[in-house]
């Protein structure tokens, strides 16, 4: 129950940034929404880090180079959402993400990358999937 609220909230937030990035570029520029974005996104989760005080730093080195360009990557997520909203509005620019995130989950799921338990996709999954991807076609006209 806790981690679908987790999944909720986080799902919330992405549409909120979304939104108010897409605003923020209309005034400076979108890689300057993403900078402002990623800069305000550091200072919170070092706050929070500093209150909380959880986590192992010593074990920083153990970490694979590949997982730490997490943040790289927000940039990139960042700068493509804020294009989209422009282009094609919130809700479709969401809806594309969301089929987006499910595809590349079903290929990291089935295949066991970044050491996940490998799951075996079937019929009902693939049934979901393509539920999904009709619904944004249908959301879009």
């Amino acid at each position: 129950m806790k981690g679908s609220l987790f999944a909720f909230i986080g799902g919330a937030l992405i549409t909120l940034q979304g939104a108010a990035n897409s605003r923020i570029s209309q005034d400076i520029g979108t890689w300057q929404a993403a900078m402002i974005t990623q800069l305000t996104g550091f200072i919170t989760a070092l706050l929070i880090l500093l209150l909380i005080r959880d986590g192992n730093w010593r074990e920083f080195k153990q970490v694979k180079p590949l997982y730490l360009t997490g943040g790289a990557y927000a940039a990139v997520i960042i700068f493509s959402n804020v294009t989209a909203i422009h282009q094609i509005g919130v809700t479709f620019t969401i809806a594309a993400v969301l089929i987006a995130q499910l595809c590349l989950t079903f290929l990291i799921d089935g295949n066991g990358w970044f050491g996940v338990a490998k799951q075996k996709m079937r019929l009902p999954q693939f049934i979901g999937l393509g539920m999904m991807m009709a619904g944004v076609v249908i959301l879009k006209f």
